[in-house]
């Protein structure tokens, strides 16, 4: 194998916090390599392939784990020990994301690009768990944390019987840009009326200061001299 020797993706870290993505990786990787049956108990991998593979895990894992499991000669049981090492991950990633989904709130974000992060964000850690969020769900989830002055038109979004959580995020967005926009607009519009007014009080003070100071200096043929007026 090619270039077995550099790491693909993040390594296994000794606390087991990247446990779940870092199963994901692997199994993607080893698939891929032709050798995801080497950590499998189908028993058809020959020893080149669970040599190979043997490799490949220890090459994404921390230094202390591959310390840990030097004498580790199988990739089967080297899988076997990380997994029962680390799998109690998946409940509290799991607790943690549910409870997070629970206290997800609409209106406790200031845009809708952070509201759609953190949900998606959430929805990733489920699905880590073996959960899976239907667009029923994400919808039912956006329409019921709308603010409490805004029930009418959750009503009305509702009404419109979105088929999926991005269409209505695509609307939620396009409205909010919408909204800051004519906002910005209007802000324009305010400044420019309020700086005309100042602009000609103080272009009309500018020149009856030079009317003055022109009659003042007007000069007087009769007195031979300028004369003040």
């Amino acid at each position: 194998m090619a270039n077995i020797e550099n790491p693909k993706f993040h390594i296994l870290e000794v606390s087991g916090n990247n446990y779940l993505s870092w199963c994901l990786d692997m199994e993607m990787h080893l698939q891929g390599q032709d050798l995801a049956n080497v950590i499998t108990e189908d028993g058809t991998s020959n020893a080149k392939d669970k040599a190979n593979a043997l490799i490949f895990i220890r090459c994404h894992l921390h230094e202390s784990l591959q310390t840990q499991y030097l004498s580790v000669r199988d990739p089967q049981t080297l899988w076997k020990r990380l997994k029962d090492r680390y799998d109690h991950i998946k409940t509290v990633i799991l607790h943690k994301a549910q409870y997070d989904w629970q206290n997800l709130i609409l209106q406790d974000f200031k845009s809708v690009s952070d509201y759609n992060s953190a949900l998606f964000d959430i929805v990733s850690r489920l699905e880590l768990c073996g959960i899976k969020l239907t667009n029923v769900e994400l919808l039912e989830k956006t329409f019921s944390t709308f603010h409490a002055s805004n029930i009418v038109l959750q009503q009305q979004y509702r009404q419109r019987q979105f088929a999926t959580y991005s269409d209505l995020i695509y609307v939620l967005f396009t409205v909010e840009q919408t909204n800051e926009l004519l906002l910005k607009n209007h802000d324009l519009r305010l400044a420019s009326s309020k700086a005309l007014p100042e602009a000609h009080a103080n272009f009309e003070k500018i020149i009856g200061h030079f009317k003055g100071y022109k009659r003042r200096q007007e000069y007087n043929f009769r007195r031979g001299g300028i004369q003040e007026i």
